[in-house]
This record gives C-alpha cells, structure tokens and sequence, in this order.
C-alpha cells in the first residue's frame, strides 16, 4: 500500500532532512532577503529533476505531476524567512548570522517540504493529478510574502482545489499533530499613535497640555472598543505594548508615542473597530486640548480552515499517525499570512508537535531558545506527502 512506501520513504530520507534543517537553520535570513534559501532550495529542486518559477523575489513555485492522467491539484506551502532574534541555544546548528534567528520552526517547514517532495516524486508513478510546491518568503513581515504571491498567480495555472499548510507547534508533542476547523487563527493590524500637546515644567501644568495624560485616558479608554462594542462570541484583541514619553521627572513632553495591535476574527467587525479606535483617540485628544495622530498598518486577514477539507484531511491524518496522535486545536489570537490562501481558496493549516520535555526542547516560538525535536522530521516529510496524495482522489 502507498501509505507504508510513504512511511519507509519518509524514514530513509530522514537523515538527509535533519541534515538539511540543520543547514538552514544555521544560515537564517530575514524577511524579503532569502536569497540563499532560496538558491538552497532551487539546488534542491534541481537534484529531484523538479523545474520552477520564481515569484515575490526569493519565492519557488514547482510541480509534480503523477503519472496518472487526473485535472485535479493540491497546494502544499512551506515558509523560508527568519527573525530578528539572537539564538541564545548552544548546539552544534546554532546561527551563524548574529542577530537572525530561525526562531519560528520556517526551517523545519523547509525542509520537510523539499523531503516531501523527494518522496512524491519516487512515488509519481502511483498517483494521479499535480501537486504544487509552494516555498514562501516573508511571512513574518507586512505584507506578507503569500499575499505578494498570490497576486502574482500562484494559485493559478495551474489552480489548486485545496492548499494545506504545515507549521511546528511546541505545546504539542513530536509525534503529533493538531488540527482545528473553521476560524483558527486571528487578523492582526499594526497600530502606530502620535498623542500631541504641549510640553513644559512638570510644577507648572496648568501652563501645558500634558500628552502623557491624555495618553493615560486614550489607552484605557480604547479597552472599551473590546470590551463594549465587540461581539463577545468573536474574540478580540486590542494591546499596546510600546509607550514613549520622553520626558523626565519634572519635564513633560510635548509627545507621547504607541505601538500596538489589534486583533479579531471577524472583517465586518475589524473595520468598524479601526473606525471606532481613531475616533475616539482623536476624540479624547481633542477634548483635553490636544491632538492624535492614529495610523493602522492593515495586516494579514483572520486564518480559517474549511470544514470539509479540514475534516477530510485529519481523517487522512488519523488513517496515517493513529487516532491516538491527531489532537484538536484551540483558536489562537496569534497571526499566519497563510490566512491570505485561506481567504481566497479551501484551506488547511494544521500544526506539527516538535516538543520534547525530556530533552528541554519547550520554549516557545519568537524565542532566543526556541528549538524543535527532529524526531519529527520523521513524520512531517511522509504526512504531509500522504495528505496530498489521499486529497487528490488516491
């Protein structure tokens, strides 16, 4: 049966996999700027016989074709971009570009596509219908490197029925994976406040219009866009987790500056909370004599995996790992540009358990000590190969 040449292909290759992770974990690059992934990949590429297009820059589009005659296709997407964070792991991987850091498991995404797609093409003459391999750049980084993707074509000729998405999970065990239906994952914008009044002596207020109060009721006012004008069933997010007011103990500021994000699941709501948002800071701003400059950076669109698709695909799932290793997901206010397919195509976006208690292996994501069990590469290559395969029609 193909499931266990898949399982005996994913075991053999597994090594090399490992190898590879390893190899680009200890060369991040960061968003935009994949230049070497990407020649990585297509060298990759090139050793399976696969042809490609590059699109966003440093994006790789290739396709395997089964030898049986099938118009069906499936999507699979891996993202190659790092962050900006200094590994602070002592390993033997460990990166070598300081200051850039492959903190967010896109490495293992990587290389468990290009492993994918070695044990496809060894079993092409068992298949029927086209599997298209989709290496992203960017997506930690507005506007995300699958939305510049998209527009130029990738879902195009030819257009997949169905695109999944695989992504390390460091709450879940190696071993297992996790899905969810439905909305899964939040939207995210970026929000970037000017608060303006009038500085001067901090003994002579009544001389000023002091910004850092009128900041002080703007951001506890803002709650109440969350609080009081959002659905509760439909989870919102509103933080602000940068505040400036350089100023000093007796100096108050002429500005106050703000960074923060917002959040939900919704679209109808989102762009009635930016709305409400600018209001009333400007509003507020206003009424104590000075003024707010609210800019929103619009992010990626809320995540949401469909239901039948997604239904189907944790079936294949459980057929290929065993029930006992297939877990449900909760909603994650957290942030994928994947969600850009997911608008605009039946997706699937499931996560891969890379956690090992008993090796340290537990910080989470968007840490210096962020870190995988690569006993996991054992079954994402041969999962993620079987998905496609079952998905279209094997």
């Amino acid at each position: 049966m193909i499931k266990e040449q898949i399982q005996e292909l994913s075991q053999k290759i597994f090594n090399d996999v490992v190898a590879n992770r390893r190899h680009l974990h200890t060369n991040p690059e960061l968003s935009f700027h994949e230049q070497k992934t990407s020649a990585f990949v297509a060298g990759k590429l090139d050793e399976l016989g696969l042809t490609y297009e590059k699109m966003a820059d440093t994006g790789l589009v290739a396709l395997i074709k089964g030898d049986m005659p099938s118009d069906k296709v499936v999507a699979l997407r891996a993202d190659m971009d790092a962050l900006p964070i200094t590994e602070a792991n002592d390993v033997p991987y460990k990166s070598q570009n300081v200051g850039v850091m492959h903190a967010c498991g896109h490495d293992a995404h990587t290389s468990s596509l290009l492993g994918t797609a070695r044990i496809l093409t060894e079993l092409k003459s068992q298949f029927a219908g086209t599997v298209k391999l989709i290496f992203q750049p960017a997506e930690e980084k507005l506007p995300g490197g699958a939305s510049l993707m998209i527009k130029e074509g990738v879902l195009e000729n030819p257009k997949p029925q169905a695109v999944l998405g695989q992504h390390v999970m460091p709450l879940i065990d190696a071993g297992k994976v996790g899905f969810r239906a439905g909305k899964y994952m939040a939207s995210t914008d970026e929000l970037y406040v000017t608060v303006k009044g009038k500085g001067g002596h901090g003994a002579q207020p009544q001389q000023n219009i002091d910004p850092v109060i009128i900041t002080a009721h703007i951001l506890t006012a803002l709650q109440q866009v969350v609080s009081r004008f959002a659905d509760p069933k439909s989870p919102s997010v509103l933080s602000f987790g940068k505040v400036i007011a350089n100023g000093a103990t007796n100096v108050i500021p002429n500005e106050v500056y703000l960074e923060g994000t917002f959040r939900t699941m919704d679209e109808k709501w989102r762009d009635e909370a930016h709305k409400r948002m600018k209001k009333m800071a400007e509003g507020i701003a206003e009424s104590m004599g000075g003024s707010c400059d609210f800019n929103i950076m619009r992010g990626y669109p809320f995540l949401i995996n469909e239901e039948v698709l997604t239904a189907a695909t944790r079936g294949h799932a459980e057929d290929y790992l065993g029930k006992e290793n297939v877990l449900d997901l909760d909603i994650w206010m957290a942030a994928e540009d994947f969600a850009y397919y997911s608008q605009v195509a039946d997706s699937c976006f499931y996560r891969l358990g890379t956690r090992n208690e008993s090796r340290g292996i537990t910080s989470s994501v968007h840490t210096p000590t962020f870190d995988v069990e690569e006993d996991a590469f054992k079954i994402s290559t041969g999962l993620m190969a079987y998905l496609a395969i079952k998905q279209l029609g094997n």
